[in-house]
């Protein structure tokens, strides 16, 4: 369907302006005005293990007075085969989501490391190919779901919770293919009664790395081993990040070590603790 033909059937989602009028660019997605209804891209892992993760983001942007539309011919973005070397596997996998989000609405997503591969690799995936302005046009309205809850929403809740101490993992892709770590930061900020802290050695990798985790178990189990350390040693009760990739990893790293903090990805603990009661 065409972005024109979406708008006809449905007036209630007015194309958003950017804020300074400044043109979009690939690699970068500068802020709108607060629309009134945006895309929710799922992310495989969310879809296969971690749907309360979805279900948080999408009632946290409702709760906000935005209409959240999840189009259900949505896929995985590409990522697996994009980083393994397929480039022609991945342009199959991601020519779906050009289809399945056509408006000119934000594309929101809850994990820092789909977001990159939409907003920073369909560009580069589908150059010189006839999708490349439908691929640079999607990037451009791209928003990773912490980013866009802090610079878009101004998301400024009232903490219901106790006090609490939680440590904070921003991955890799939240902090340099993104640059949008500190949105995580400063949402948690927010929250009255929370209080967050960095364990050691912030910026190194949890291990993870999508397909690095199978291709170089080894590697990936002792730099899990090393970032678990530094977790724990930050002594908080609850481990927060905004990449489901990097929690399942250190989750399960804990696990076996029969040790460490509970984990939960931001949305999860933003909802809980700013519930009506």
């Amino acid at each position: 369907m065409s972005a024109s033909a979406w708008r006809v059937r449905d007036a209630r989602c007015p194309i958003p302006t950017l804020a300074n009028g400044s043109p979009r660019e690939a690699g970068y997605t500068p802020p709108v005005a607060k629309p009134d209804c945006v895309y929710f891209f799922g992310t495989c892992l969310v879809d296969l293990l971690y749907p309360r993760v979805g279900l948080a983001a999408m009632r946290l942007l409702r709760r906000e007075g935005l209409r959240v539309i999840f189009p259900q011919a949505q896929t995985c973005c590409g990522q697996p085969a994009y980083n393994s070397g397929y480039r022609r596997e991945a342009r199959q996998v991601a020519r779906r989501q050009l289809d399945v989000f056509p408006a000119e609405i934000p594309l929101v997503v809850p994990s820092a490391s789909c977001a990159g591969m939409l907003r920073v690799q369909y560009p580069r995936l589908f150059a010189d190919t006839p999708d490349a302005g439908r691929a640079t046009a999607l990037a451009g309205r791209v928003y990773e779901l912490t980013d866009f809850l802090a610079r878009v929403v101004d998301f400024r809740p009232r903490d219901r919770g106790r006090p609490l101490r939680v440590v904070l993992h921003n991955s890799c892709s939240a902090r340099r293919e993104l640059g949008v770590a500190g949105a995580a930061t400063e949402l948690l900020g927010r929250l009255a009664n929370v209080q967050t802290v960095e364990p050691g050695h912030a910026h190194d990798c949890c291990g993870f790395g999508g397909t690095f985790a199978v291709k170089q178990p080894e590697i990936s189990a002792a730099m899990a081993s090393d970032k678990a350390d530094a977790v724990a040693a930050a002594a908080a009760p609850l481990l927060v990040g905004q990449d489901c990739g990097c929690l399942m990893n250190l989750g399960c790293t804990f696990a076996h070590r029969g040790d460490g903090p509970v984990v939960k990805h931001i949305a999860e603990l933003l909802w809980e603790r700013t519930q009506d009661e």
